[in-house]
């Protein structure tokens, strides 16, 4: 459920509503029209959302756990791993 912010709209408020306060809702609520504590007009704000996501862990153990292998550029055309299985180095020029 979202967490909605509201501020007074009237000329008087009480300690509640005097500066913005949260109130939990479903999307599905209308908004509110007055405080739930003093019963005077209030509006809801418009704020930004919290978006978080829980991304994989790119370190070198879970990169082998999950079978990947990672290279890391040492120079033009030449790779070195840095994790997981393979070859050591990956290069585009011919080796004598």
């Amino acid at each position: 459920m979202p967490i909605y912010e509201y501020h007074a709209v009237g000329p008087e408020s009480c300690d509640f509503c005097v500066t913005v306060f949260d109130i939990m809702q479903k999307l599905s609520d209308e908004p509110l029209q007055f405080c739930p504590e003093c019963h005077n007009p209030v509006r809801r704000k418009i704020s930004r959302p919290n978006l978080t996501s829980q991304s994989p862990s790119l370190s070198n153990e879970n990169i082998e756990k999950h079978g990947f292998t990672q290279f890391r550029k040492v120079e033009k055309g030449v790779y070195e791993k840095t994790a997981g299985k393979g070859p050591d180095f990956i290069t585009d020029k011919e080796v004598p």
